[in-house]
């Protein structure tokens, strides 16, 4: 494209003047104090989905909270993606807390489901299709499709909740005193409301003996 005609993205790149400049009108020193350190007392766990925007939705402001997303909000031991972001999270910058955030109607939860070949995602949503078969009996209970759908999406939270304790990163940190909590929430896209899943850890007591590397006196 020659020098003379216009961006194909202009328009986001005039957003982000107009942003930015009235962010310097409203507060003249946040850019300048934001680029000397970041400072967040929260990580977020949440999904790739573009509907699921941690800051907008948490009513924060950039620096404020420290962000990992990826398809179906989903953590595994053998990410390393997703462990360099929580290591840096809780070693580095200490946050003390971890909010692992699903949303309803999640389409890699809801591809986790189906009997079909999606092609290379279907790797990753095996990790899904796990709690699926798990809880198969329970969720073939409910009576439509969205609903089976979006208990999962719970469910599907629940266990990385879990598996994010599960880590050394975080028992870790539990064993040498740092204050730290993990939490599961979910989205609701159709209100634009956060719901508390009622499944918080703080401590390694909290976790099965079969998972922790430290026992209660840090041995």
């Amino acid at each position: 494209m020659c020098e003379k005609c216009s961006h194909p993205l202009q328009h986001l790149l005039d957003k982000n003047r107009r942003w930015a400049e009235e962010m310097t009108r409203e507060n003249p020193d946040f850019f300048p104090a934001l680029a000397k350190q970041q400072t967040p007392e929260y990580l977020w766990i949440g999904c790739a989905d573009s509907r699921v925007p941690a800051n907008e939705l948490l009513g924060l402001l950039p620096g404020d909270v420290f962000v990992h997303r990826n398809v179906a909000n989903v953590v595994v031991h053998t990410d390393f993606n997703c462990l360099t972001v929580l290591q840096y999270a809780v070693d580095v910058l200490q946050v003390k807390h971890i909010i692992v955030c699903g949303h309803y109607g999640c389409g890699g939860v809801k591809a986790a489901m189906e009997k079909k070949d999606h092609g290379l995602i279907d790797n990753w949503l095996r990790n899904i299709k796990d709690i699926y078969h798990q809880y198969a009996e329970r969720i073939a209970l409910l009576p439509t499709d969205e609903q089976r759908a979006d208990r999962l999406c719970e469910l599907n939270v629940r266990a990385q909740v879990g598996n994010v304790c599960h880590t050394t990163i975080v028992q870790n940190a539990w064993a040498r005193g740092q204050k730290l909590a993990v939490h599961g929430w979910i989205y609701g896209i159709k209100d634009g409301r956060l719901r508390d899943l009622k499944v918080s850890f703080s401590g390694i007591d909290q976790i099965p003996d079969a998972y922790r590397i430290w026992n209660d006196n840090g041995d």
